[in-house]
Parts: structure tokens; sequence; C-alpha cells
């Protein structure tokens, strides 16, 4: 008869495949580094608790009896589940692991958020990146970066996962003949010199400066400098509102043009399962700003 209201207790499972494996209590207690005694009452615990006797005790060693014969594969199967058990708990512990880069000023804390209620065990991280860190994907600082497209990073290297669309706006000083427009349409900038960048190559990229002779610039701020003095104007995305902190800056919105889209993106084959997971969040809580 069973001990009433307790399990099946693991640790004598493997003690009895020990004793059956050495068919010998010394050498099973020597192997198990128990004193030899303590092992015989837990072998006898297990018995006890199956009804049933496992093994025949002799002065020349110890055999098992039928009833032993048939619950040692059995046993040797439990604990083998078990240890695979334990390896994949570890191993998924391990993987709950993700730092997430992003750039510009967009705000990810609705993504993160809704991550770790999903995960609380999980570790993660985040990483302010400027348009230079752009490599932090590829050089493995950053497990998924969320950012503006287009993105410096061949299409068959990394996955890319759409979010949401954002209108753009112009951004010009308030002495500007467009200053005062309740809107522009795209037509009209068509003409306009784009200043090269070597960060984004795109016909509409998310960050333009347009203005003829303008030199390269990569730091958000030099740009709105740079339209502040009147040597240039700028398109941005309209969810961008650090230009609005400046009070010799006006936004006005563009009709016509092709919306920035923000994306998440990954390293192809990545195994890591929190990337799926945080496109998984990010898709539910990510949304455009309201204009």
């Amino acid at each position: 008869m069973n001990d009433l209201g307790q399990d099946l207790e693991l640790r004598l499972v493997r003690y009895f495949t020990v004793v059956a494996a050495h068919q010998h209590f010394g050498r099973a207690a020597a192997d198990l580094h128990v004193a030899q005694p303590a092992l015989s009452r837990q072998i006898q615990r297990l018995e006890k608790y199956l009804g049933t006797r496992l093994l025949d005790r002799a002065h020349q060693g110890t055999r098992l009896t039928p009833a032993g014969e048939r619950f040692l594969p059995r046993a040797q199967a439990l604990l083998q589940a078990a240890r695979q058990a334990e390896l994949a708990a570890r191993e998924q512990a391990e993987t709950e692991r993700i730092t997430i880069g992003y750039v510009e000023d967009l705000v990810i804390t609705a993504a993160v958020r809704e991550l770790r209620r999903r995960y609380p065990a999980a570790e993660i991280a985040t990483r302010h990146l400027n348009c230079r860190d752009i490599g932090a994907l590829s050089n493995k600082r950053v497990d998924a970066l969320i950012a503006r497209a287009p993105l410096p990073l061949a299409a068959d290297d990394v996955f890319t996962t759409p979010l949401y669309d954002e209108p753009r706006m112009l951004v010009v000083p308030r002495s500007h003949p467009l200053a005062d427009r309740a809107s522009v349409t795209a037509d009209e900038l068509a003409g306009e010199e784009a200043a090269p960048c070597a960060f984004e190559t795109a016909d509409w990229a998310s960050y333009r400066i347009l203005g003829a002779g303008v030199p390269p610039i990569e730091s958000y701020e030099d740009k709105l400098e740079l339209v502040a003095s009147g040597r240039a104007i700028a398109v941005f995305p309209v969810g961008d509102r650090r230009s609005s902190l400046r009070p010799d800056l006006v936004t006005v919105p563009i009709e016509g043009a092709p919306p920035s889209q923000v994306v998440l993106v990954s390293r192809k084959g990545d195994p890591n399962p929190m990337i799926r997971n945080l496109r998984l969040a990010a898709k539910t809580v990510l949304t455009a700003p309201a204009a």
C-alpha cells in the first residue's frame, strides 16, 4: 500500500535504478554518496509506496524481483523524461532574452511593456540607436530593430515586418513662403534637390533634406539647424515631434507623398523565439501617433 497523499519521488526512482545497475547496495551507496543504511531505507519507502518488493537482498548481492524487472525500464524512461523536461526548461530560459534596438524618435514603450506582460520571466533590454549604429543588428548587438524604412540592410539578410505607416510633413523656417500654407503637395516639392545622405538613399526616405548645394548631414540636430538657418527645407514623418520644440520652425502637412513606414527587422534564420514574440506584441500595440 502506497503513502497516501504523496506522489512518486524521482529521487527514490533514481536510487532504485542505481541499485539495480550495481546489483549491490554497498556499491550503489558509494556511487550515490549516501550511507548504505539510508539507501536501504529509501528503497523500502519506494517499495512501500508501490506495494510490492522490487529487490531481493542476499549476502552475495541483490537481484530484481519480477515486479522490479517490470518496473526498471519504466523507471529509466521516467528519469529520462524528467531529464529532457529539465533540459527543455533550461534551454527555454536561456533563450527568453532579447535586446531591442530602436532609432530616431520612435517610442516602443508599449511593445516592450506588452512583451514583458506576456513573458514576465524573460530578460528584455532596449538600446537607442542613431543612424550610425544601424549595423548593431548585423553585428548582433541587438536582436531586433524597430526603425523607419528604408534601411541600409541587405534584403536577403533580414526579415522585415511592417508595423504602421505615417504621413509626411514639411519642416521650414517661419520666414519661408510655405510656412503659412495649410498643406503642400508632393508635386510642389518634386523640383527640389535632395541632399545626399549616407544613411537613407531612397527617393522618399523617411528623412529628406531638400536644397541646392547642401552637404550630407547625419545628425538630426544639424538637419534642424540647417533648416532653421534658411539653407534647406526638410521632409519628416509626422510622428516625429522634435522639430515642434523649436519656435523658429513650422511644420506643414504634405499631400500625395508616400507614407513613411515603421518596420521591425530581425536577422533571417535567428532561432531566438523572443523575436517572434516581440513581432506579435509590436503588431498588436504599436500604432501611428495621432496627428
